[in-house]
């Protein structure tokens, strides 16, 4: 390389270095603009946070996820004794907290129907706010990390809202009214309000408000989601962020009205719930069938829920060989990339929001994002450009 070339390279990779990292701040540097959320792409919802790596939904599973660059973090509401909402999966105890070392709540164990059939454990609704809070949160599966185990206590709503909030970007919230029959059944809250109206209570409290992609909603971005339609109905009127209505596996009848999976999964009834929701979040095994660990033919669930304008997040992408069919290789970006180009999905749940980040950002990067091989490459081309101009 003669020395015209050296200058010329010298000068780019200046070029390049400052204006990757800045010596004085920006305006915009002084939390007074957050960066927006990104709707160039499908989302990436982080599935009780990013429990893949810390226990569900503890609140350094969500700084985690919004660490690594998810979307949105997803959050199970449920209810305590006295009426506060809280993040938490299981309507039980049991599995994914440290109650069975509390020999003060032994005497609480209690059976009671749960979708129709009986289940035996301790209930979240049976414990207020204050005994909730001396609990600790611990991993779902034994073979994942275990280190956190008894370090994290179980968080409210408020607390799981106020961390999105104060995350330094636009991260959106994706709640779901969880086991609304139940909470009703077991908890009270005075002029006859529901689970349901508690919830969009908080939402409103906190600002929540708008319709899909209006300048209200991309400011503080929400999904309300549900496995229970007769509840996305009754919000319906209450607010007007969007809706998704959760659909289980081929054999499990909806919580609420007893419906099959053929019946809400029909072209009638997406004409009805359309009314009422922006999409739907089916379990990704009934939208894809899988036999013998190998993917099969697709059925035509998205393409006919596209033709409803219903948007489709599928749930739930997890890293471990044993969630990963035989057809990507144990390669969770190979499974990403049919999904999202493939089927063509609009989002995604997942354990492992940084393994999703990673890769949507290497295929399909933020704009204005500097592809650095992209750019050496260019840079290269420039200098043979230039030596051949020199040399002739």
């Amino acid at each position: 390389m003669n020395s015209s070339s050296c200058v010329i390279v010298t000068f780019l990779l200046l070029f390049i270095g400052c204006s990757a990292r800045r010596h004085y701040p920006l305006p915009s540097d002084n939390g007074s603009t957050k960066k927006p959320l990104q709707t160039f792409r499908p989302f990436n919802v982080a599935h009780r946070g990013s429990n893949g790596e810390l226990p569900e939904e503890t609140g350094p599973a969500y700084l985690r996820a919004i660490e690594e660059g998810t979307d949105f973090i997803e959050a199970d509401i449920l209810v305590s004794k006295d009426g506060v909402l809280m993040c938490h999966h299981d309507v039980t105890l049991d599995e994914t907290t440290d109650i069975a070392e509390h020999k003060e709540f032994a005497d609480r164990v209690k059976t009671y129907e749960v979708e129709g059939e009986n289940k035996t454990g301790l209930f979240i609704f049976d414990f207020t706010l204050k005994e909730l809070k001396t609990l600790r949160a611990k991993q779902r599966f034994e073979f994942r990390d275990q280190q956190y185990n008894g370090k994290f206590p179980i968080i409210t709503f408020e607390e799981y809202i106020q961390i999105a909030l104060n995350a330094p970007r636009v991260v959106g919230i994706y709640p779901e009214i969880k086991n609304p029959i139940l909470m009703n059944q077991h908890v009270k809250w005075p002029k006859g309000k529901k689970f349901e109206d508690i919830v969009i209570e908080v939402l409103k409290k906190y600002g929540y408000k708008g319709t899909y992609l209006s300048t209200e909603w991309l400011k503080q971005p929400c999904f309300i989601q549900s496995f229970a339609p007769s509840s996305l109905v009754r919000i319906h009127n209450q607010t007007d962020l969007p809706k998704i209505f959760l659909i289980d596996d081929v054999d499990v009848r909806t919580q609420d009205t007893n419906q099959t999976y053929a019946e809400i999964t029909s072209d009638d009834y997406f004409n009805y719930i359309k009314e009422y929701v922006v999409g739907i979040g089916p379990w990704k095994d009934t939208i894809v069938p899988v036999k013998d660990n190998y993917t099969q033919k697709p059925t035509d669930l998205v393409t006919r829920a596209h033709a409803h304008n219903l948007q489709v997040h599928p749930y739930t992408y997890r890293n471990e060989n044993q969630y990963l069919h035989f057809n990507f290789s144990q390669d969770p970006y190979l499974e990403y990339d049919y999904w999202i180009n493939t089927i063509g999905v609009d989002g995604l749940f997942t354990d492992f929001t940084g393994s999703l980040h990673r890769y949507q950002e290497w295929t399909s990067p933020s704009p204005g994002k500097v592809d650095a091989t992209k750019l050496l490459q260019n840079i290269s081309k420039m200098i043979r450009k230039f030596e051949i101009s020199i040399g002739n």
